[in-house]
């Protein structure tokens, strides 16, 4: 990626011990003129979404008795050579746990008690919409990669979206999913569901009656809707209006998946900005260049415990 030649390889784990840098992002959080937010999918595997485990079994036991893989990521591929029907009801559960339901543990919340009375603004790759459900102003918010609650055409001259809360709540019943009090759906009572939904419930495409899949960035079929082109601007005008400023880049749980999108960028902003700075909150990655380690914080280990400790 372009923005690697600003650096040399070498790389450093923060200066000073972890209670040194933790005092360090306590006094950047409150000094900062703004922050930007760039949010990984460790942020919400510290908030309790997890593929595999409790969750998995809970809403997909029968899936896993059936056809034997141990987690929803796997299941994904797997469902693929499998009838609609079975692979479009494995995906409202799918698409209703990681969207729809709010994540097992507040960390979402506690982020926003720490930014809400500070100029801010979020870009993330997760699509699991956990920012907007923990109260963040959705005018702040770019979602890169998509939106677990969006479907698309797979007609590549519709570059529109879909909402599919709708659909999913009908899949979910149709399924013997059953809504608790609190709105939040739960196995009936006697354990049984059903492992595929009615034909007639497969989605479609409003427009064309196309097949629909999740807009989510997975190659260049990719729709940047009206919303994304939205969020992006806002995004850019954001940095722009604040160049030159004291702006904190705090990065959480940001993997080497697609580091281009938040990582490199804000290594590169940083080292062009003399008065920015960077913090990395991460499981085992926290790291930053060398030639900005002097404005960097990396705080490795679980991002919720960090937190508490702001």
């Amino acid at each position: 990626m372009s923005e690697v030649r600003y650096f040399n390889r070498k790389m450093s784990y923060g200066i000073g011990t972890r209670e040194e840098q933790i005092r360090r992002l306590q006094k950047e959080i409150k000094d900062a003129d703004a922050i930007v937010i760039g949010a990984g999918a460790g942020l919400s595997t510290s908030a309790g979404f997890t593929y595999s485990g409790e969750r998995f079994q809970k809403y997909f036991f029968d899936f896993e008795e059936k056809y034997g893989f141990h987690d929803m990521y796997s299941g994904g591929f797997y469902v693929m050579r499998l009838d609609p029907e079975i692979s479009w009801a494995y995906w409202a559960r799918n698409i209703y746990i990681n969207r729809y339901m709010k994540a097992p543990k507040p960390v979402y919340e506690m982020l926003l008690e720490l930014v809400k009375e500070k100029d801010y603004f979020v870009i993330t790759t997760n699509v699991d919409h956990q920012f907007q459900k923990a109260g963040f102003d959705k005018k702040r918010l770019f979602y890169t990669q998509g939106d677990y609650g969006l479907f698309q055409s797979v007609n590549p001259a519709i570059r529109k979206t879909y909402d599919n809360e709708e659909w999913v709540t009908k899949a979910m019943e149709a399924q013997g999913f059953i809504q608790d009090e609190a709105g939040v759906f739960q196995l009936p009572e006697d354990g049984k569901i059903n492992m595929k939904i009615p034909c007639e419930m497969i989605p479609k495409c409003p427009d064309d009656g196309s097949d629909v899949a999740m807009n989510l960035r997975a190659d260049d079929s990719f729709v940047e809707d009206e919303g994304w082109h939205r969020a992006s601007a806002a995004y850019s005008d954001f940095l722009r209006r604040h160049e030159g400023l004291h702006v904190l880049y705090l990065e959480l749980g940001v993997g080497a998946n697609t580091p281009s999108i938040i990582k490199f960028q804000f290594w590169k902003i940083v080292n062009q900005w003399p008065d920015a700075a960077y913090a990395c909150l991460n499981y085992g990655e926290a790291y930053a260049p060398d030639e900005i380690i002097d404005r960097s914080i990396c705080i490795n280990g679980d991002i919720r415990e960090i937190l508490m400790k702001l």
